[in-house]
């Protein structure tokens, strides 16, 4: 079977499975007014443009892919180690600053120092939100979104309910996603984290539906904290799956600029990475996330 056909056979199953299931605004979830005010404005930013089209400037005449210079604005400058130091996030932020990148990603106890320092610089702050597992309550997960937005987090990236979607408890994977995207209070985009090398194909589809059934922004393959990262046919999949409208970030093991070029011609429209420096430099590549 083909990935084409298995996209279209699972999304059938998983609307049949859905449908009725949970309500479009949820009982404790986010209608789809804000949700798809969000995805206007994100639409609208350069990052925010589907597969169709470059993100910030013009493509190369010669690869068809934006150069390492534009490479910027597809950029979440990361990084997530829980050892990470004030000096290492006072060097993440100089080096997003220097080199125009969209976001700085970190953890949310660090998203208030980020967002004074980086205001007034067009750079944004992204926090991840039930990080690495995304095996907590979706009140644990609501409770350190709000906190993150309140702090100046204009993205959430949230890892799913890798557990309940594997044991094929659709209903609790989007229940917990629209629990984050009700407390990102219609300004704040959501990422969904679906941690890719955990799942089948399958599984992969499904969690690409689920995640847009329930009103979030992107998916996003990986924590880069479990077995592997992001994947050139991992993207494709997600691209198909979701469609040219919805966000795909590829996340853990892009490195270089020749693996940032492979990703967003398979698809990704955001690219998280502690080698962006790398990236937009053609320096060579690193060892980490």
């Amino acid at each position: 079977m083909s990935n084409n056909e298995l996209v279209e056979r699972i999304t059938q199953e998983i609307v049949r499975k859905l449908q009725g299931d949970s309500p479009q605004g949820g009982s404790n979830g986010e209608g789809s007014a804000t949700s798809s005010a969000v995805m206007d404005t994100w639409k609208g930013n350069p990052a925010g443009q589907s597969s169709a089209g470059p993100v910030s400037g013009q493509q190369s005449s010669q690869t068809g892919a934006p150069s390492p210079s534009e490479m910027k604005k597809y950029i979440d400058h990361t990084l997530l180690k829980p050892e990470a130091t004030i000096e290492q996030i006072d060097k993440l932020i100089d080096e997003a600053k220097q080199y125009g990148f969209y976001s700085v990603c970190v953890n949310s106890s660090w998203v208030s120092y980020c967002a004074k320092k980086l205001r007034g610089t067009g750079v944004k702050v992204a926090a991840v939100v039930g990080f690495p597992l995304g095996a907590m309550d979706p009140r644990s997960k609501s409770f350190e979104t709000r906190g993150a937005v309140e702090n100046g987090a204009a993205e959430i990236d949230m890892v799913i309910n890798v557990g309940a979607l594997k044991s094929g408890d659709y209903k609790l994977v989007e229940e917990d996603i629209r629990w984050v995207l009700r407390a990102c209070r219609g300004t704040t985009v959501l990422k969904c984290i679906i941690e890719t090398s955990l799942l089948t194909d399958e599984e992969k589809v499904i969690a690409c539906e689920t995640a847009k059934r329930a009103g979030a922004h992107f998916v996003k393959t990986s924590t880069g904290f479990s077995k592997g990262g992001a994947t050139v046919e991992d993207i494709a999949l997600m691209r198909r799956t979701v469609g040219p409208d919805m966000g795909v970030k590829a996340s853990g093991g892009v490195r270089s600029y020749q693996d940032a070029v492979a990703m967003i011609q398979a698809g990704a429209t955001r690219l998280g990475t502690s080698s962006g420096v790398a990236i937009v430099t053609g320096a060579g590549a690193g060892k980490s996330y």
